[in-house]
């Protein structure tokens, strides 16, 4: 869903800017799956969503899909973008390297989203799903 397209161009935004965004609809997906597969306690689904929106989650992920070859040239493009990102601070709870490949995991999304790719996004989104079940 977007409001309004005010014609952003993803494709030469910062890719901190891209890594919010990213960060926005990841959680909107967790939240949606979640219920969806019908967990609805309120005190368990933060619990179960950090599963998957956490950094190490997300750099396993990427980690993951990169070696699957997953990516064209141009999200791989957009994925270095987002890990060569300076955030200026990292979570205390995370290393630096995991930081930096979750930024990138965040920017991707975000670009996909920008660009109004939705069937992509829903495809990383799903592979995301499965990799991290799959863990158990």
């Amino acid at each position: 869903m977007k409001i309004s397209d005010h014609s952003i161009d993803a494709k030469q935004l910062n890719a901190l800017a891209l890594a919010y965004m990213g960060d926005a609809i990841l959680d909107t997906y967790v939240r949606c799956h979640l219920i969806a597969i019908g967990k609805t306690r309120p005190n368990k689904l933060h619990h179960e969503a950090t599963r998957y929106v956490s950094a190490k989650a997300q750099a396993k992920v990427i980690g993951t899909l990169l070696e699957e070859n997953f990516f064209t040239e141009e999200e791989q493009s957009v994925i270095m973008r987002g890990r060569n990102a300076k955030s200026g601070t990292i979570p205390k709870n995370t290393d630096h390297n995991t930081y930096r490949y979750s930024t990138a995991f965040e920017a991707l999304l975000g670009y996909h989203y920008l660009l109004g790719n939705q069937s992509r996004l829903d495809e990383i989104i799903q592979r995301m799903f499965f990799l991290i079940e799959r863990e158990g």
